[in-house]
């Protein structure tokens, strides 16, 4: 798209949005569709902003530049099939999952989730929607564990909408309040850390632990199990 500066998606989220949406109109919606279904589908799209772009896209909204009923029923929707289609990857997956042999998966990421899923259960579903990076690697981790189908869409689509509703939202009601317009870019900082800095941590760890062990012709195999599915 002409006139467009993608790296704006990651520094300057505002200008991002306003510009696409009105440069390009509808594609905006298209646009935030495929960022928020890849964030939740596609477990190495999890460095994309999920939580920051959200408040902005409805602080953007706000200012009468995007219709925020069309931002909330797209992203939901988006996020919700992003969600599903990583849950039958791990349900493909099951076990290899955990083998370490699958280069795209971030071992450090997938068992933080582990074990944020053996304490909440089938809860993690939907309350993994607020934590960055966890709810990139909640679905695949469902899957993985045989969650029931009809459950996992259950806390699935209610997570989308509590997510997306309340952070959209926020955006449209605060967004323009002056400490907050003032302060975006505060917020849009403190966003990315929080995305980034577990991506960051993680490959720092396994940085360190390829140097402290010698190098072997096949991957280290991570010794868990599928987490029980439960409530």
């Amino acid at each position: 798209m002409e006139g467009i500066n993608w790296g704006d998606l990651f520094t300057a989220m505002d200008q991002f949005l306003l510009s696409m949406a009105q440069k390009h109109g509808v594609w905006v919606y298209v646009t935030l569709f495929a960022i928020f279904f890849s964030e939740t589908g596609l477990v190495f799209m999890a460095f994309l902003p999920g939580d920051s772009l959200l408040f902005v896209a409805g602080a953007v909204a706000a200012g009468g530049y995007m219709d925020v009923h069309a931002l909330i029923v797209l992203i939901s929707i988006g996020a919700i099939l992003g969600n599903t289609l990583n849950y039958l990857i791990g349900s493909w997956l099951g076990r290899k999952v955990y083998d370490g042999t699958i280069r795209w998966i971030d071992l450090a990421a997938l068992m933080k989730t582990h074990d944020f899923y053996e304490r909440h259960g089938g809860k993690t579903i939907m309350i993994a929607r607020f934590v960055p990076v966890v709810r990139s690697f909640a679905p695949l981790v469902a899957g993985a564990s045989g969650m029931d189908f009809r459950k996992f869409q259950l806390f699935n689509v209610a997570g989308a909408l509590l997510w997306v509703v309340s952070l959209v939202g926020g955006g449209y009601l605060f967004g323009n309040v002056p400490i907050v317009r003032d302060n975006l870019g505060i917020i849009l900082i403190v966003g990315i850390a929080a995305v980034l800095g577990p991506l960051a941590l993680g490959a720092l760890m396994r940085l360190t632990g390829a140097w402290q062990r010698p190098v072997s012709g096949t991957a280290r195999a991570v010794s868990v199990r599928p987490p029980r599915d439960r409530d």
